[in-house]
Order: C-alpha cells, then sequence, then structure tokens
C-alpha cells in the first residue's frame, strides 16, 4: 500500500510541474555553467520561469560544482528552491542543445574564451540568452558582439549581460545624486593624472560564497581562457560610469569614447595556495610556462584611464589573494562635480560597510548642499523609504536601513527578474543597452591590449 501511495505521489507531482510547464512561458537551459554565476540565476525561483532546467555540459567538475549548488539551494531550510535539473551530458552539449531545444532562455557563465560565439549561435537559434560577463577578451571580437546584439534584434530575442552592480543600493543612490544638480553641480571634467571619476575594486582569489569557500577551476587562472582584471571586474565598473553619467543615453564607442593609458602587473600565487584555491594536486601544464619561482605569475590586476564623452576616468582593478578578517571584496567610486564629491566607499572606519558620502567642495558650499541632498533624499522615500541623512566623519552621509542591503549575490536574482521582464514585453533591449555594451567592451579589451604593450607596474590604491 505504501509503495503505491509513493508511485501515485510522483505521478501527481510529475502531473503537476507538466501543467506548471504549460503555464510558464520561459524555461532555462544552461550551458557548461563552468562559474559560480550560473548556479546564482538560480537562487530563487520566478513565477513564469519552469523549475525544470536543463543543463548541457561536458562531464567534469565544472558541472559537478554547479548541481551541488543548486542543491543546496533547494535543500536549505529557510525560503528553499524547487529546480528540477534535467542534465544533457556530453562534449557536444551546445550542437545538442540547439538541436533539442527543450527551453527558450540560455544562461551562459562559463569559460570567458569562445563566450561570444556560443552566445551569437544561441541568437542565431532564436533563443534569449543571459550571459555572465565578459562576453568578449579582444577588441578584434567586437564585431563578433556588434553582429550578435543586432541579430538578437533581428530575430526579436534578448541578449543581456548580467551587471549585477546597477542592483546594489549604494550605487543606486550615488547616480541619483550625480544627476542631482542642486547637489552635484555640473560634472568636471578632470584630467588624466587628475581624473573626475575613479573607481577602485578589489576583489580576493580565496573567498566565501554561499557559506562555502569557492573552489575556482583551474582553468581561471588561464589569463587566455579567463581574461585579465580589466576584462572581467572592469566590465562592471565600466558599465557603471556610463550608467551613473549619462542615463539613458547611448555612447558609440568610436566617437565618444578614447582608451588613454594602461598598465598591469601580477598576483604571485605560490603552488600550496594554488592547490587550497582549485583543490588540485597543482599546477597544471596548460600554466606551466607562467610559474617562476614556484608561484603562479597571474596576471589579473590592471590600471586604466579614458576619457568618455570627454570625463576623464581611472579605473584600478587589483585581485589580491585573501581579505583581512571579517572584510571581504571592496568598492570605491568617486565621482566630481562643481559643488560636491559623490563616494560610495567601504573603509575600516565603517566596519567595511559600504556607505554613501556626499563632501562639499568648499565650506561655502556645505549647507547648501546639505539641504539639496535632504531634498533629494525625501523624494527618493517611495522608492528607498527610510534612507536618511546624517553627519559622519564630518561628512555627509545616507543612512540605508538594512533592508535595503541585501548583498551581492541577491543582486543576480534581480537581474534575471529585469531581463525576464525585457522578454514580457516585447522581446527588445533599449537602443542604450546595445550601444553601452559595445563601448563598455570596447573600453575592457583595449585597455587590456594597451597594457600588455607598456611595464610592469604596480598601482597605487586611493581608496581608504
Amino acid at each position: 500500500m505504501r509503495i503505491w501511495l509513493v508511485v501515485l505521489a510522483g505521478v501527481v507531482a510529475a502531473g503537476m510541474a507538466l501543467e506548471a510547464d504549460v503555464r510558464t512561458p520561459f524555461r532555462f537551459m544552461t550551458l557548461d555553467p563552468g562559474h559560480f554565476h550560473a548556479g546564482l540565476v538560480q537562487k530563487e525561483m520566478y513565477p513564469d520561469v519552469s523549475a525544470t532546467v536543463d543543463v548541457y555540459a561536458p562531464e567534469g567538475p565544472d558541472l559537478d560544482a554547479h548541481l551541488k549548488r543548486v542543491a543546496a539551494f533547494n535543500g536549505r531550510r529557510d525560503n528553499p528552491t524547487s529546480w528540477v535539473m534535467e542534465l544533457h551530458r556530453g562534449p557536444d552539449f551546445l550542437d545538442r542543445m540547439l538541436r533539442e531545444r527543450p527551453g527558450n532562455v540560455v544562461v551562459i557563465s562559463g569559460r570567458n574564451r569562445g563566450k561570444i560565439e556560443r552566445i551569437g549561435r544561441s541568437v542565431g537559434a532564436r533563443l534569449h540568452v543571459l550571459a555572465d560577463k565578459p562576453w568578449i577578451l579582444k577588441s578584434a571580437d567586437l564585431s563578433q558582439l556588434e553582429q550578435a546584439l543586432a541579430d538578437a534584434d533581428r530575430k526579436q530575442v534578448v541578449a543581456y549581460d548580467i551587471m549585477t552592480e546597477r542592483f546594489e543600493v549604494t550605487t543606486i543612490l550615488q547616480r541619483a545624486l550625480v544627476n542631482d544638480p542642486v547637489v552635484y553641480g555640473e560634472q568636471l571634467k578632470g584630467t588624466p593624472i587628475d581624473p573626475a571619476v575613479y573607481m577602485e575594486s578589489v576583489h580576493h582569489l580565496m573567498k566565501v560564497v554561499s557559506g562555502a569557500p569557492n573552489i575556482r577551476p583551474a582553468w581561471f587562472f588561464d589569463t587566455d581562457e579567463q581574461g585579465e582584471g580589466l576584462n572581467d571586474i572592469g566590465a562592471h565598473l565600466v558599465d557603471l560610469v556610463q550608467w551613473t553619467l549619462f542615463p539613458d543615453r547611448p555612447i558609440d564607442y568610436r566617437t565618444d569614447v578614447k582608451v588613454l593609458s594602461a598598465y598591469r602587473w601580477p598576483t604571485m600565487i605560490p603552488e600550496a595556495d594554488f592547490r587550497r584555491v582549485t583543490a588540485s594536486n597543482g599546477f597544471p601544464p596548460s600554466l606551466a610556462a607562467r610559474v617562476k619561482g614556484g608561484a603562479l605569475e597571474y596576471f589579473c590586476n590592471t590600471y586604466v584611464t579614458y576619457a568618455v564623452n570627454g570625463v576623464h576616468t581611472a579605473l584600478n582593478v587589483p585581485w589580491d589573494w585573501e581579505a583581512p578578517a571579517g572584510a571581504g571584496d571592496t568598492h570605491y567610486a568617486v565621482y566630481k562635480g562643481s559643488r560636491a564629491k559623490i563616494e560610495v566607499r567601504q573603509s575600516k572606519a565603517d566596519n567595511y560597510r559600504t556607505e554613501v558620502y556626499v563632501i562639499p567642495n568648499t565650506a561655502a558650499d556645505r549647507p547648501q548642499v546639505l539641504a539639496a541632498v535632504q531634498a533629494r533624499v525625501a523624494a527618493l522615500q517611495g522608492q528607498w523609504p527610510g534612507v536618511a541623512v546624517d553627519q559622519r566623519h564630518g561628512e555627509i552621509h545616507l543612512s540605508i536601513p538594512e533592508t535595503f542591503r541585501v548583498g551581492h549575490e541577491a543582486h543576480f536574482a534581480e537581474v534575471t527578474r529585469n531581463f525576464l521582464g525585457y522578454l514580457r514585453h516585447g522581446g527588445a533591449l533599449p537602443a542604450w543597452e546595445r550601444a553601452n555594451m559595445l563601448a563598455k567592451y570596447y573600453v575592457t579589451t583595449t585597455g587590456t591590449e594597451l597594457s600588455r604593450r607598456g611595464p610592469v607596474t604596480l598601482a597605487k590604491r586611493i581608496a581608504p
């Protein structure tokens, strides 16, 4: 009797899943998930997305790690997910996915070399694409990116990159203040030596994700496969500069952007640390040429200066080994206006929490700037209730309620919901998104290539 009840329950559950699939217009297919960001897309459920996800990938540790990550989301105590994973294993995973097409949305997060070919072929098959950055590593591939975006328009599908930092509350508030002339004044142009925009984003190779040590595949440390610092993290920074300074405005990389200088330097990784972060037996043969004195010379750090619509910008993208106790990845961004600077920063003084500060340029400006910040924050209460203005360290500070500090991992669901919104409303990106994606990857690829021509130099850090 008990066996028949179990069978009956399984039949009912299968029927309910089938019925849900009929009702849900979108079904994900995950392609070769080599990076943990692919799993973070599934950290939450979405009401109009099928619970069944088809995974097309070769056998190996990348696939195993992805399945374990999703299983952990399904099995967690609080707000568990209910994903059903359909596996399609084999070396012909891309061709097989395009042939079988059980879903209509492709999620791509993994190896970066060759990613644009996978995106282009998926778009050519009339599939929507949600892909992690970076899409390209070389400026020679800009034409492929441009073609993929044009094909997406023509075939009425959406190809969208996962720009999580647009959904961080501090960058949203910074953007609002930069675009308030009463607070900020006019945008300064700056110079290559004294840029009007400076960003510094420090990441760490050894870190904890979803409560567990993040084991990175050995190929992550092959810059021909993964890219360098500006290729990867730099994509977020360039995107934020454009998104903040020129909201909803297209930028033509051919006329509006000029890359001025760039240099790079390595993080040296001893073999014992490499074994720890990769759970491997040591350096693979593919990295042998980059091992010096028993340590891997990993070129993951880049400093670049460029101008966008005449605004001089500098980006500093370092990867350290491991964060100090109590700290993690850090982000610093300053925009300079004629009345005030708007800063987002994480410092020891703030216990490494990300905070927003407004610093008037002169003491005489302070009363007017303070009143303007208070008025702007009051106008934002409908969207960000409880955000307040106070004084901290002698500067104007935005106090942000804890409910809005959701963390980096939660931003993947926010990006996905935004992407699904485009799918529901006509299947097309705004024109500025397409133009600015090209501008973004023009800076990251051109800057990376320029950095390889000069001497190896260690950038000075400015963040407090």
